[in-house]
């Protein structure tokens, strides 16, 4: 249902705590002196404010979908959960950033403010129903995102990463522009509810006009999830953002390009026709380019994070099969395997972040012997890559079967065996760096400052729920169950 607009703010409220979050932050930042590099007290407000902004979400769940700001922004279960897994993300990247020495102290700072107001970008993004909202969730994240790719002013990787996405995005906001006008010069609408509605009267001569501009439109969408072919910027930036840079990005732009995705497709597709055979077909070959790419790039790299940035590429193009089935299940499995993508995630950072910051890079190398020195990081580090291989019965595993299942039903058999077969091959880049850790001597003896034992008891923390997800995943499987994408 509708609501008017000034009601609409007391919906709205996560969303203003976290704009509230990032304007306090930048309060408190302004009363530093450019000398005092520790500023304990920001990353505190960051903690507390983006805690408070999670816990209104979790509220929320369960709550009856509505449309707000004149059915612009829709508030449902779905954007509620995408939202989560992106304030979750945020918190651990923060966090993350407090420990590294990756960023410089004067820079932290920076890092809680942007980070923050591209969650705010990234939430706009997962509820938008309007062309118009979409965008400016779209042009919000991004141009946050590209400060945050160079925020090591005097490195020049990290200068071409942002230079890079900064190119790359600019392209693809300008294509994704032409996509959308075209659609209304079509149907006469921006929103999306009123746009479902003229696509059904269209003839199919109409519909073959109008379908190229849905695929410009996806031009923009598939750019902050990585997919292919507008991957190209994302292993470079990876590799040249400071490591909790690399983290965020990793997490939050994705999840909240993949909410949007749903949310388009499940609009606009789920009808049997021509847009919805143009649409899947499209999602298809993207999502099957999306796994064997990113996967076969990160065989022969030399650097865990930037492995790890060619996984992320992988994991998109399978949670991308989850959009494809265009039914209820579709989108659970891509919830719950963006919940476990979250930890997963975060957690192998965290151990990539604090042997970085010791040997001033991240290369296999370093790894060496890590079973003898830091025991406990090194069988965290095997049950993340264990998981992120898919071997079961971790969470990663589950998440998989999910998708492969999910696929099965609806008769996607090819899709299914090529993400088999990618899977396959996935093993061999996971379990290079196990080996490496379990069987090789170590390089050096000397202690990595990062796994003190607040750090390392954080990275428990966060491979738990990959071990639990896998053996419990049905309670999760529950809340993601009622996460429906409000259509009206």
């Amino acid at each position: 249902m509708g609501i008017n607009y000034l009601a609409s703010l007391s919906h709205y409220v996560p969303e203003l705590l976290a704009c509230l979050t990032m304007f306090g932050l930048i309060l408190i930042e302004a009363t530093y002196k450019e000398e005092k590099k520790e500023r304990g007290l920001l990353f505190l407000a960051a903690g507390i404010g983006l805690t408070s902004v999670l816990v209104f979400l979790i509220f929320n769940l369960g709550k009856e979908p509505l449309s707000i700001f004149t059915n612009s922004v829709v508030i449902d279960s779905f954007s509620t959960l995408s939202k989560i897994i992106m304030c979750l993300g945020t918190l651990g990247a923060v966090y993350l950033t407090s420990q590294s020495r990756d960023i410089q102290g004067n820079l932290k700072p920076e890092f809680a403010i942007m980070a923050t107001g591209i969650l705010v970008g990234g939430m706009l993004l997962s509820s938008a129903n309007n062309m118009l909202v979409l965008f400016i969730g779209i042009e919000t994240l991004s141009i946050l995102s590209y400060v945050l790719a160079s925020l090591k002013k005097n490195d020049d990787r990290s200068a071409e990463a942002g230079l890079k996405y900064a190119l790359y995005g600019g392209i693809t906001s300008g294509i994704m522009l032409f996509g959308m006008s075209h659609i209304f010069g079509v149907v006469g609408s921006i929103n999306f509810t009123d746009i479902a509605v003229g696509l059904k009267s269209l003839s199919e001569g109409q519909v073959l006009i109008v379908l190229p501009s849905f695929l410009l439109f996806l031009v923009g969408i598939g750019y902050k999830i990585a997919c292919v072919p507008f991957h190209m910027w994302a292993p470079d930036v990876y590799e040249g953002s400071p490591i909790p840079v690399t983290t965020f990005f990793s997490i939050v732009p994705k999840v909240a390009g993949l909410a949007a995705l749903v949310r388009i497709s499940t609009t606009f597709f789920a009808e049997p026709g021509v847009l919805n055979v143009g649409w899947v077909g499209t999602l298809s070959i993207i999502a099957a380019l999306t796994m064997t790419v990113g996967n076969i790039s990160a065989i022969g790299q030399q650097s865990v994070k930037r492995m790890l940035a060619y996984s992320s590429i992988s994991h998109a193009g399978v949670m991308i099969l989850g959009i494809i089935v265009m039914n209820d299940l579709g989108t659970r499995s891509v919830l719950f395997y963006s919940i476990t993508y979250l930890f997963m995630t975060l957690a192998a950072f965290y151990i990539v972040s604090f042997v970085n910051d010791k040997y001033g890079n991240d290369h296999f190398e370093r790894f060496s012997g890590l079973i003898y020195r830091y025991p406990m990081m090194a069988i965290m580090m095997t049950i993340l890559m264990f998981s992120l291989a898919g071997i079961p019965p971790l969470s990663g595993f589950v998440a998989k079967f999910h998708i492969f299942n999910a696929l099965i039903i609806e008769k996607y058999y090819t899709l299914a065996v090529i993400a088999g077969i990618n899977s396959v091959i996935a093993l061999y880049y996971y379990l290079k760096i196990v080996r490496i850790m379990t069987l090789k001597p170590s390089e050096s003896e000397e202690e990595i400052q990062g796994f003190t034992y607040v750090n390392q008891g954080v990275v428990v923390a966060l491979t738990i729920p990959v071990v639990v997800l896998g053996l419990f995943w049905e309670k999760v499987l529950m809340v993601a169950e009622g996460a429906k994408v409000f259509v009206q």
